[in-house]
């Protein structure tokens, strides 16, 4: 059982709420999609040394991100801490300092999220080189 702050219970119930909108879908919370994006994106560069992209972008959709505005929450730092934890629990190294960037969106996919990952563009490839 990993250790939740009660601003990720919550957005926890928040995404599951989402999902609950789109029929023929299990709830899916947005930390475990952002942990995902982190998971599918890795670069294995030896046995002891695997690398992730160190900056993620969540466009919310409206409805989403004005509630949680509501609440006066900083989504951005509860989502980076979250995931620095999960990277930290499997050996990751990232490829930079980590940011979680969270804006607004028309326009994404499933109606509520869309979670991307890249390597902030001041790191360069040699940086992956030990």
């Amino acid at each position: 059982m990993s250790a939740l702050t009660g601003l990720e219970r919550a957005l926890e119930r928040f995404g599951g709420s989402l999902f609950a909108q789109i029929r023929h879908r299990e709830p899916v919370e947005l930390i475990e999609a952002l942990r995902k994006e982190c998971d599918d994106n890795i670069v294995v560069c030896s046995e002891s040394r695997t690398v992730v992209p160190n900056a993620y972008d969540v466009e919310l959709a409206e409805f989403a991100h004005e509630e949680l505005e509501r609440n006066g929450s900083r989504i951005d730092q509860v989502l980076t801490d979250s995931l620095l934890r999960h990277g930290e629990s499997r050996g990751y190294e990232w490829a930079g300092p980590l940011a979680v960037h969270v804006a607004k969106s028309r326009d994404v996919p499933n109606g509520r999220y869309r979670v991307a990952s890249h390597v902030m563009k001041h790191v360069r490839a040699g940086a992956f080189q030990h």
